[in-house]
């Protein structure tokens, strides 16, 4: 299908784009120790491959360029539009922002960055004190900042799927798995009894539907 003009090559968007959500990201997680660090830098490399694809070049597009103008000979591959892949391969019609799954998007985006911003106060509150945060949504879960990322990422992926982003997001969800042993050990190390009563109690990542009768393991 011919086109007008290119919804890409706005680096200018890319750029405003990534900034706006690196920093609202960045001013609730507020990383201090390498740990958090490497978190968040993982977090912001997602960020920045996904919108320079989402304004700058579609290298997702551009590779399944052939198979996509086969398969969907009408689709204008150059409009903003055609980049909601999920809607495209769904076979989805009408506009995509206003679809489930963008609508789905926006709902995981919005309730992470709300997870993200209420356990960092509880988180900071907890070490101004030297304790454990058991309170907030750590009284639901161990890593509600993980949790959150992990949202935040889905809800993108939801709305925007990339051949790079899909590729970080197993590699992203490893990192934060093995980032949550590595900050168990060293809160058992801390605390010892104290977090071993509070992990017998609380899962790790997903929380209980119901309250358990009983201590469990997660």
């Amino acid at each position: 299908m011919s086109h007008t003009e290119s919804a890409y090559g706005l680096w200018s968007l890319v750029i405003l784009n990534s900034a706006i959500f690196i920093m609202f990201a960045f001013s609730f997680f507020k990383p201090n120790t390498g740990r958090d660090w490497r978190t968040f830098g993982a977090f912001a490399a997602f960020v920045v491959a996904l919108f320079v694809e989402m304004y700058g070049f579609p290298l997702t597009i551009y590779l399944l360029s052939g198979w996509l103008q086969t398969r969907f000979p009408s689709l204008d591959l150059l409009s903003h539009n055609s980049g909601h892949l999920w809607s495209t391969l769904l076979g989805e019609k009408g506009d995509p922002h206003f679809g489930a799954l963008h609508i789905a998007s926006y709902i995981f985006l919005g309730y992470g960055f709300y997870l993200l911003s209420a356990a960092w106060n509880v988180l900071y509150h907890a070490q101004r004190r030297n304790s454990l945060a058991t309170a907030g949504p750590y009284a639901r879960i161990r890593h509600p900042q993980y949790v959150a990322f992990v949202m935040i990422l889905l809800g993108f992926l939801l709305q925007w799927p990339t051949l790079l982003t899909l590729a970080m997001f197993p590699i992203l969800l490893l990192m934060y798995g093995r980032l949550a042993v590595t900050e168990e050990a060293e809160m058992r190390t801390q605390f010892g009894e104290i977090y071993e009563r509070y992990a017998e109690k609380t899962p790790r990542f997903f929380p209980y539907l119901s309250q358990p009768t009983s201590a469990s393991k997660p």
